[in-house]
């Protein structure tokens, strides 16, 4: 069985680390690299996972008192969740796409289709139909009041079916590389591909392609959630300032310790000094929008939520619908035997989460979940 510890030393053993890995306090077991780390010169695969927040006008004593319909509004409004059988009648995708998506898919189309163009095989995904749709598993659409009453809208959301298709692909491709050059891996699923090999640059012109795709996703998925907001609160209400858009999981070309490398934050935020970002806790729990301290150590990071403790295959086998409704008591959401795997007990205390990493952010809002879609 492996461990976290395990799959740490197997990272840490590779010769394309540069310096370390620098791990975050909601580390927990993922495909190959722990969920949870910081990997400088390495690339990863889930691509453009990340949150957006966004604090309103509005305070507590404007909503209703019973807030169902505000639940129901967003997800009427929002592709959520997925369909097993998936195709045309895939309840997470659209079914018409809206103009506001077909108008944004054209300004990523080009890219796309010179992406294609050198590797048909990503075409057959779901792109257009994915974009501004929420996904399913922890993925959510939070209403939210922080601690002065002011109300959020927070979600979290990624690249979709695309994206899913760009790592995969490129991961089979490194497979055979790491065959074909007969590189011994401490995990099969640590497969990369070597900067200046014939599919390097391809894949991050691929994955920074999804990374903005994701960007916009998130962006979409916000405008359409404050549209529905507006048709159920009486008085109108503006958004403020203050808009959070980052990436958790995601590569960059950064700096660190003497060299130019690509770091790859699999389920980790960038916190540079004074850079805002967003750590959610569980739905039955506190999240945070903090600033960064721009800890080096750290490759200037911070955990990207709580990080889960038990799987979903287990939580189910241990919890039923009345530990969820008793979890999330005084939350707007659904509390049926298919969200089961996202109860909070599966997850670790996010205030001990944000304790341990003080030197890497400071809080600047706390936010409570009021209403939560999930996926």
């Amino acid at each position: 069985m492996k461990t976290k510890r395990a799959q740490l030393d197997n990272i840490a053993s590779m010769n394309i680390v540069h310096s370390h890995i620098a791990v975050m306090p909601d580390v927990h077991l993922g495909m190959g690299a722990t969920i949870g780390s910081v990997i400088p010169s390495a690339v990863g695969v889930d691509i453009g996972c990340g949150m957006l927040a966004t604090k309103t006008s509005l305070v507590a004593s404007q909503l209703p008192d019973n807030l169902r319909d505000i639940r129901h509004a967003f997800e009427s409004a929002l592709p959520h969740g997925r369909s097993l059988s998936r195709g045309k009648t895939d309840r997470g995708a659209w079914h018409n796409v809206p103009d506001i998506v077909a108008q944004e898919w054209k300004k990523l189309e080009v890219r796309f289709e010179a992406i294609c163009h050198k590797h048909p095989a990503i075409r057959k995904s779901n792109h257009v139909k994915h974009l501004g749709t929420m996904g399913t598993g922890n993925h959510f659409l939070e209403l939210c009041l922080d601690e002065s009453d002011s109300v959020w809208i927070m979600l979290h959301s990624g690249s979709r079916g695309v994206g899913h298709r760009i790592g995969t692909y490129f991961i089979d491709l490194a497979r055979k590389e790491m065959e074909r050059h007969q590189i011994n891996l401490p995990d099969k699923d640590l497969a990369y591909l070597e900067d200046g090999s014939e599919y390097f640059s391809d894949y991050v012109e691929a994955v920074e392609w999804a990374q903005d795709f994701a960007a916009k996703n998130r962006e979409i998925i916000m405008i359409n959630a404050i549209s529905a907001l507006k048709k159920q609160i009486p008085m109108a209400f503006e958004t403020a300032d203050v808009a959070v858009n980052c990436h958790h999981n995601y590569i960059s070309r950064e700096q660190h310790f003497g060299k130019a490398c690509y770091v790859t934050r699999k389920g980790a935020v960038r916190a540079e000094k004074g850079e805002l970002g967003i750590i959610p806790g569980s739905m039955g729990a506190r999240s945070f929008i903090v600033r960064g301290l721009g800890n080096p150590d750290s490759f200037n990071s911070c955990s990207h939520g709580a990080g889960r403790i038990m799987s979903r295959t287990q939580a189910k086998k241990v919890y039923d619908i009345s530990d969820q409704i008793a979890a999330t008591e005084g939350v707007e959401c659904r509390k049926d035997a298919s969200v089961i795997d996202e109860i909070p007990h599966a997850y670790k205390d996010i205030d001990k989460v944000m304790e341990a990493q003080k030197d890497l952010v400071e809080v600047v809002h706390t936010l409570k979940q009021v209403v939560c879609v999930k996926g």
